[in-house]
C-alpha cells in the first residue's frame, strides 16, 4: 500500500515531516540576494563536482580547498564533511546539503573558508589600478 493513501497517524507523521523539511527550504527566501548567492553556490559546486554525479565526495573536498591553499588531513577532511551533512557520516554531500550549510544558520569550517574567499577576491578587485593621486594635503 503507498504511504500517500495510507490514513491515520503515520501519515501525519510523514506529512508533519515534509512540511518541516520545506519549511526550512522556505526559509531561504528571507536572504538577501539570494539568486545571486544561488547562482555564485552552483558555479562553486559545480566547479568541484567534477564526475558530475550530484556529489561531492573526500577527493572533491580536498581538491576544492587545495585550490584555495587551504590543505587539510584526512580527519579534517571528515569532520568538514560532517559539518556540511548536518553531523550525518555520509562519504558525500549534495547540492541541497552544500545550500543548507552555505544559507543556513549551520556553522561550519567550509562555509567559513569559502565566505572569506569570496570576501578575499571582492578586495582585490577593489584594488586594481595605480593608487589614485594625492595631494600635499592628504599625505601623512
Amino acid at each position: 500500500m503507498d504511504r500517500s493513501t495510507q490514513g491515520g497517524k503515520a501519515f501525519g507523521i510523514l506529512k508533519s515531516h515534509q512540511e518541516d523539511k520545506l519549511k526550512s527550504i522556505n526559509e531561504y527566501a528571507k536572504v538577501e540576494d539570494l539568486a545571486v548567492k544561488l547562482d555564485i553556490f552552483k558555479k562553486k559546486y559545480m566547479e568541484f563536482d567534477l564526475n558530475d554525479k550530484g556529489d561531492i565526495d573526500m577527493m572533491g573536498l580536498k581538491r576544492m580547498l587545495e585550490k584555495l591553499g587551504v590543505a587539510k588531513t584526512h580527519m579534517e577532511l571528515k569532520k568538514m564533511m560532517s559539518e556540511v551533512c548536518g553531523g550525518t557520516s555520509k562519504e558525500t554531500f549534495s547540492y541541497e546539503d552544500f545550500l543548507a550549510m552555505m544559507l543556513g544558520e549551520r556553522n561550519a569550517i567550509l562555509k567559513l573558508i569559502l565566505m572569506f574567499e569570496g570576501m578575499s577576491k571582492q578586495e582585490e578587485r577593489k584594488h586594481v589600478g595605480p593608487p589614485s593621486a594625492k595631494t600635499f594635503s592628504e599625505l601623512p
